[in-house]
């Protein structure tokens, strides 16, 4: 998949790598993998254990829960981003409405940039702005 500044900078709105720099975003971009998906096709399964976490391209997809649509996705959005730190289920299914195309990160992928020095640190931080962005919605 050709690596593009705005898939970089999609990847740079992304919680979990928010405190990644443009190189170390440059070296997730260059592990990702294209996916094109047929509308209607079940990307991701709630309750299935999760290691991929995706990038919208382009297209649409629905968030489902518990067979209820709680959300819309488009170019941009993300899902499946705390896949790559723990297999825990998946909480919603993830359903294409269109045809789309998707960049995907998988766990291999992921595992290896764990290598690069100091980039788990910068994970961690990136983790700890998503679940202060989740407290304050609760308050």
């Amino acid at each position: 998949m050709a690596r593009s500044d705005p898939f970089v900078e999609t990847l740079a709105t992304v919680p979990l790598f928010s405190a990644c720099s443009k190189k170390e975003l440059g070296l997730v971009a260059r592990g990702a993998e294209r996916v094109l998906v047929d509308a209607g096709k079940v990307i991701v399964t709630e309750g299935s254990a999760g290691a991929d976490f995706f990038v919208i391209i382009s297209g649409a997809a629905r968030v489902e829960r518990s067979g209820r649509k709680v959300n819309s996705l488009g170019p941009g959005a993300f899902f499946g981003d705390l896949a790559l730190l723990d297999r825990a289920p998946r909480n919603a299914s993830v359903i294409a409405e269109s045809p789309m195309e998707l960049a995907k990160v998988g766990q291999k992928a992921f595992d290896e940039l764990l290598d690069v020095p100091g980039f788990s640190k910068k994970l961690l931080a990136g983790l700890a702005r998503r679940l202060r962005q989740e407290d304050a919605k609760t308050r």
